[in-house]
């Protein structure tokens, strides 16, 4: 392996120079007020299909965003060129636009004491992903899709994939934050088809995947792990078919438990809370899950997908309650948000290079219980284990969820038939009352995670029979 891809020091310190410039040319324009994030990404994807390479893609970018404020007025810029009389060119036209906005009080930058003064080094970097190279990426991609099409079940692949990214943010602000750090993340999936003859009149397709992610090469599962339960889980779809329309107990798989906690957060935010748009409007402090329900952001964790050490505001990042034991805590805001609502930002802010801040998850976690998988299973007599979701039916308004789903039935505490072509719903705020029981198998795979956890009753929609 090698690559000439590193983010370094050096980088690191280009990309903070570059933001500092931005500041000090935007104030030289007239700008009251300055904040501007520089990024510097590197990716690389490998794509293989039935042993083939289908996809080499390498690209890097580099770009700078600008938000200035005049008075109350505001304007956000980027550009991808950093040379110094573009952007000059680009904070003159930036206060240019910001003089015809229309002022917003709550978009004045953050108070200067409530900056950043330093930040944590969370070891979110690892110069071993930085040097893989394509020829070795698609090696990992065969012999994972290898050990996949091996399987008797499997006869066909929608391909493997490994993709790495590495990133660089700068941020540096008139208020006088300036900050800097790298990350990297590197992926890889297998995704097998096999074919499901058990209805000779109506043939299927049955698609499944696997995958491995992390910060860190050596932490991966290796590609014959991967392609290997991507097998065995393809294979366990083959004689899908419907139930029949009941209420019944409802266990989501980890995989499709993580969408339901950011569900959770897409209904407890400060801009959903300011706007209005959340059934979850005036219930801080109040019990909107079963006590078995805990879940917090931390951007702290060292080595963790979401980890940062500083905000979208240049605010410090902290570890954040979203519920406890059941009970709603102040929701996540940022400097805008929190102001809308009459109070602080916990520190949660995103901003992408084009775009205002936001409020954002770093790792988004709900804790683990202590039940192991297998006995939450066994202390289920009947009911379906949900391995994936499909539509979107969510009103963050009424709460109200109805999606499409697949898994496996459970009879007399044992994974029995593959089920599919079925719908659950029930109300959000009544799906989190009523989770009784919390799996032990919690994993740090992406910035959500979440372990099994059973919902004691849904509506299920199948047959009529």
């Amino acid at each position: 392996m090698s690559s000439s891809a590193q983010i370094t020091e050096t980088t690191l310190k280009e990309l903070g120079d570059a933001a500092q410039l931005a500041v000090e040319l935007a104030k030289r324009a007239g700008a009251d007020a300055a904040e501007v994030v520089v990024r510097d990404g590197a990716e690389l994807t490998a794509k293989v299909r039935l042993g083939q390479p289908e996809l080499v893609q390498e690209a890097g970018s580099r770009a700078l965003g600008l938000r200035v404020l005049v008075g109350a007025r505001r304007a956000v810029t980027y550009t991808s060129d950093l040379r110094r009389e573009s952007l000059e060119a680009l904070c003159k036209e930036s206060v240019e636009l910001a003089q015809l906005a229309e002022p917003d009080e709550f978009a004045l930058p953050p108070d200067p004491a409530l900056l950043a003064k330093t930040y944590p080094d969370l070891d979110l970097y690892d110069p071993a992903v930085a040097e893989v190279d394509a020829a070795w990426a698609l090696k990992q991609a065969i012999a994972g899709e290898d050990l996949a099409r091996a399987h008797d079940k499997v006869t066909n692949s929608e391909g493997a994939t490994w993709s790495r990214v590495l990133g660089a943010t700068a941020f540096a602000t008139s208020g006088g934050f300036a900050g800097a750090y790298r990350g990297s993340y590197a992926s890889f999936v297998v995704e097998p088809l096999c074919d499901d003859a058990t209805d000779p009149k109506n043939p299927k397709k049955r698609n499944g995947y696997w995958w491995t992610a992390s910060r860190f090469l050596s932490k991966m599962e290796s590609p014959e792990q991967v392609g290997t339960e991507a097998a065995r889980r393809t294979a366990a779809q083959i004689g899908s078919r419907k139930v029949e329309t009941q209420e019944c107990m409802i266990v989501f798989d980890p995989e499709v438990a993580r969408s339901i906690v950011g569900t959770i957060f897409s209904v407890a935010n400060g801009s959903a809370f300011w706007r209005k748009s959340t059934y979850l409007l005036g219930k801080e402090g109040h019990e909107v899950a079963s006590k078995l329900v805990t879940i917090v952001d931390d951007p702290l964790i060292a080595r963790a997908p979401g980890s940062r050490p500083f905000d979208g505001d240049g605010l410090a990042t902290r570890k954040n309650p979203v519920i406890t034991d059941g009970v709603l805590a102040p929701v996540l805001c940022d400097v805008y948000s929190a102001r809308k609502l009459g109070r602080q930002s916990s520190g949660s802010a995103g901003r992408g290079i084009g775009g205002n801040p936001g409020p954002t998850t770093s790792n988004l976690i709900m804790s683990a219980g202590k039940t192991p998988r297998a006995d939450l299973l066994k202390q289920t007599s009947k009911g379906l284990y949900v391995t994936s979701l499909m539509g979107f039916g969510f009103n963050p308004v009424t709460g109200d969820f109805s999606r499409g789903a697949q898994g496996f039935w459970i009879e007399n505490g044992e994974l029995t038939f593959p089920v599919s072509e079925v719908t659950i719903a029930a109300n959000f705020d009544q799906i989190l009352k009523r989770i009784d029981l919390v799996g032990d198998d919690l994993e740090m795979r992406s910035a959500t995670a979440a372990p099994t956890f059973r919902v004691s009753h849904m509506t299920l929609a199948g047959t009529s029979g």
